[in-house]
């Protein structure tokens, strides 16, 4: 029998009522990065658009240099759609990264609030 393995980063796309929200779970590094680009064309090309994207970090477990850069290349991503790129509720390793880097000063950190999902119509 062969071991199971999860993928150290997954994601889920979905609407809130301000834009696209991308839930992100696990390790976000270099196996990572692309997981999350990948995430954020689908965020792009799905439903009606608001004026932010929210990148919801309070499953990811852990950030490196290689995370850190994809979330930089995402927030230039959602600015030439017009899109403001906020991060929501990082988890303590994640926000101390985003401090000791920075990184909270160049995006909207919402630490505490989850996103509102749209109510599904039809």
């Amino acid at each position: 029998m062969q071991p199971t393995t999860e993928p150290a980063f997954t994601n889920n796309v979905h609407t809130a009522a301000t834009g696209p929200v991308i839930e992100a779970t696990g390790e976000l590094d270099l196996d990572g990065a692309p997981v999350l680009h990948a995430a954020l064309r689908r965020a792009l090309t799905t439903g009606p658009p608001g004026p932010d994207l929210v990148i919801d970090l309070a499953g990811v477990t852990f950030c490196d240099s290689s995370g850190l850069n994809a979330l930089l290349r995402t927030r230039i991503e959602t600015g030439r759609a017009s899109l403001t790129l906020h991060l929501a509720r990082p988890a303590p390793a994640v926000a101390k990264l985003l401090k000791i880097t920075g990184v909270d000063r160049v995006f909207p950190v919402d630490r505490n609030e989850a996103p509102v999902p749209c109510p599904r119509t039809g």
